[in-house]
């Protein structure tokens, strides 16, 4: 019996409990509460790279619906090759790192809190550099992460942006759903078995998504990428109209991200000119529009898109590591990469 993917599908699958240790501690969120209104924030900065640059678009969408503030993307090179110097008087900087190290993002946020920014860090290790510069760090409580390619530490940075969010806002939580909605996710045996029989390695891949189905889009295709050793397109579905879609085939298999109770009317214009040439549609979550032979990765039924979301992630997840290991490959440890990468 094989055993590739072994340690990525026990990480996936240790979410539900890693949900738990956070939703058990929220009272570490009582620290930042009052944040924006005492440091009289203005604007904020996301700093992350790969997989937690897609949690960093979660938090971006979370921050600009949820409270209006403008949210921006940093370019950690503007410090670390430019030199540039930082003005960032009542700007927020969340930095966003599985491991905290990689020196790029430890330059810039300490550039960063030279320039008056202030410093917000979930990372999971305690004791990391990244950790250490913040002014108040949030631990992913994920545990050792084996695999190479990030799982159950992504689910972790969605589930604390969340927190973080409503922290601010005062929103409560129903930590339950989002705990026992996870949990059934990661107990369903044949969660993504028809999907990956269907999806064929050699024909072209694009996953879309939209407002809060985008950062997942972009976190599928990563690690499609990773695992799968295939070039794949992770993009909104408004940015899909405008121009890729012009290298759409029949042999085009679409994946749609639509969790629960998301705008359907948001996506339907891509999905129409889609349909016009592909009919390989896979929907990931349980919203969106399915039709005729369009094959559904069920996902969750929180209350709302914005958790649904967090807890779909496990969805795409399952996907990679059962298509890799279909493929052939070994998920925990893909050719070229390694755990930790440490950029400048």
């Amino acid at each position: 019996m094989s055993n590739l993917g072994a340690i990525m599908a026990s990480e996936i699958a240790e979410t539900p409990k890693v949900f738990t240790a956070i939703l058990n501690n929220t009272d570490a969120f009582t620290s930042i509460k009052n944040v924006l209104v005492d440091e009289e924030i203005q604007s904020v900065l996301i700093l992350a790279r790969g997989t937690s640059d897609n949690a960093a678009h979660y938090l971006k969408y979370l921050i600009e619906t949820q409270i209006g503030l403008p949210v921006g993307l940093t370019s950690p090179s503007s410090v670390t090759v430019y030199h540039s110097q930082l003005k960032y008087s009542k700007t927020l900087v969340v930095a966003i790192s599985q491991s905290g190290q990689s020196p790029d993002l430890v330059k810039f946020a300490t550039a960063a809190r030279e320039a008056s920014a202030y410093i917000i860090a979930m990372t999971n290790d305690e004791s990391s550099p990244l950790a250490k510069i913040a002014h108040n760090h949030f631990s992913l409580l994920a545990g050792p992460e084996l695999a190479v390619a990030a799982t159950k530490s992504y689910n972790a940075q969605l589930l604390i942006s969340y927190l973080l969010v409503a922290t601010w806002i005062g929103k409560a939580v129903n930590a339950s759903q989002i705990i026992s909605e996870a949990r059934r996710i990661a107990e369903t045996a044949d969660l993504v078995s028809k999907a990956v029989s269907a999806v064929s390695r050699y024909k072209e891949l694009v996953i879309l998504g939209r407002g809060f189905a985008y950062p997942n889009a972009r976190e599928a295709a990563l690690k499609i990428q990773e695992t799968c050793k295939i070039s794949v397109q992770g993009l909104s579905t408004a940015d899909y109209l405008h121009g890729p879609i012009s290298a759409l085939t029949a042999e085009t298999q679409v994946f749609i991200v639509a969790p629960a109770h998301m705008p359907a009317a948001s996506i339907t214009e891509a999905t129409t000119k889609i349909r016009t040439t592909s009919s390989r549609i896979f929907w990931i979550g349980n919203g969106g529009t399915p039709e005729g032979d369009d094959l559904v990765l069920a996902g969750s039924n929180c209350d709302d898109e914005i958790t649904s979301t967090l807890v779909d992630a496990m969805v795409l997840q399952r996907f990679a590591l059962e298509f890799s290991v279909a493929s052939g490959y070994d998920p925990d440890s893909p050719a070229g990469l390694s755990k930790v990468t440490l950029t400048n």
